[in-house]
């Protein structure tokens, strides 16, 4: 879409006698979605349009109305007026694409294939490496500070574990960036309905939580066959309840196709996947509980994954979350009171992230017969 700077459709308009910059017609970037096939006609054109409306890329320039109407009606990219909202999860996202730029354009002596536990990764990252080269780009302060930001990139889904099983620690664990920043996609995209799941996802750009600042403590990473795998002298990292710009495996690496390799993500906790309905459902062997987390100076300490509904994927066995009552594979009914089962886990992340330090629960519980 901003190549319509170039094309000369974004320009200075005039209506009443006042003036608005860089602004579009919107009839005319309906016309120019179609002829440069971003859409097959005018009512996806309209429905890409009203959805850069909805994620706050355009607005109408003169008024505050909410809905793309086409027509004459001038609209204007707020990055071109400095009203793009930058909440944390896309300041990271932004440097992480900085930096994945950066490290592109380097002799590549950091992206190499190598193998973990017996298992090959193309384009691997070896976390004390990166760590070395972000301090030595001045990227980070301290080499302390560094692993903190990779830990962000971590959790907002722009790196990730190859085998998405450990947070980011300094070692000689491999990671791999989730994103290819590269790669130009279609607007169409924007209109998927149905968001592939995490699992399958090359380029979620969303993931949660908060970076820890604690002490060595034993972090529990939880496999789908309920091994119970304990990464010891690692920093404990409590986990914010998404993956923002939030959770330990937020937004991830899904390499890109491009990339020439085999996808390699965590896998869901859930034994099988449940619907809304099911949990519902007369007799179904659920528990409705409410459950208090107080947030500590590092996060809330839990991972939610999926959709409609999401699940807990992680939980910090030392963290606020695990205190407060929360577990593995159970389901989030509402955060603070706003109902979250037709949400995803990224919407449920922000709703914990931008709430307040205290949040009230409600999740499905799976009865143990």
């Amino acid at each position: 879409m901003f190549r319509l700077h170039e094309e000369r459709i974004i320009k200075d308009r005039r209506y009443h006698l006042k003036t608005y910059p860089n602004c579009f017609v919107a009839r005319e970037a309906v016309k120019w979605l179609i002829e440069r096939k971003e859409a097959a006609d005018k009512e996806i054109a309209m429905k890409l349009m009203q959805k850069l409306m909805d994620t706050s890329i355009i607005h109408h320039a003169v008024n505050e109305t909410e809905i793309f109407k086409g027509g004459k009606g001038y609209y204007r990219f707020r990055k071109d007026d400095g009203t793009l909202p930058l909440d944390q999860e896309v300041k990271v996202f932004i440097r992480g694409q900085r930096i994945y730029e950066k490290v592109m354009n380097t002799e590549n002596f950091l992206l190499q294939a190598r193998e973990e536990d017996g298992v090959k990764y193309d384009r691997t990252l070896l976390a004390s490496q990166f760590v070395d080269w972000l301090t030595l780009e001045r990227e980070a302060k301290s080499r302390p500070e560094a692993v903190q930001l990779c830990r962000r990139l971590l959790e907002h889904a722009v790196i990730q574990h190859v085998a998405g099983k450990y947070h980011f620690v300094d070692s000689g664990l491999l990671y791999q960036f989730r994103l290819n920043f590269r790669r130009r996609r279609r607007l169409m995209e924007l209109l998927n309905e149905k968001p592939q799941a995490v699992l399958e996802s090359h380029d979620s750009p969303f993931c949660l939580r908060k970076q820890s600042h604690d002490k060595a403590s034993n972090f529990h990473s939880v496999s789908p066959t309920n091994e119970v795998k304990t990464v010891s002298g690692m920093r404990r990292s409590s986990l914010s309840s998404s993956g923002s710009f939030g959770g330990f495996y937020h937004n991830v690496p899904f390499i890109t196709s491009s990339f020439h390799m085999p996808l390699s993500n965590p896998k869901s906790v859930l034994k099988r996947p449940v619907t809304v309905e099911e949990l519902f459902v007369p007799g179904a062997p659920y528990i409705r509980k409410t459950l208090t987390i107080v947030s500590d100076a590092v996060g809330w300490g839990f991972v939610v994954r999926g959709e409609k509904p999401c699940h807990i994927q992680a939980v910090d066995p030392s963290g606020p979350a695990a205190a407060g009552g929360v577990k593995l594979r159970q389901f989030v009914v509402s955060v603070n009171g706003v109902n979250c089962l037709d949400m995803d886990f990224r919407k449920v992340s922000n709703k914990v992230l931008n709430g307040p330090r205290t949040i009230v629960m409600e999740v499905m519980e799976e009865i143990k017969s």
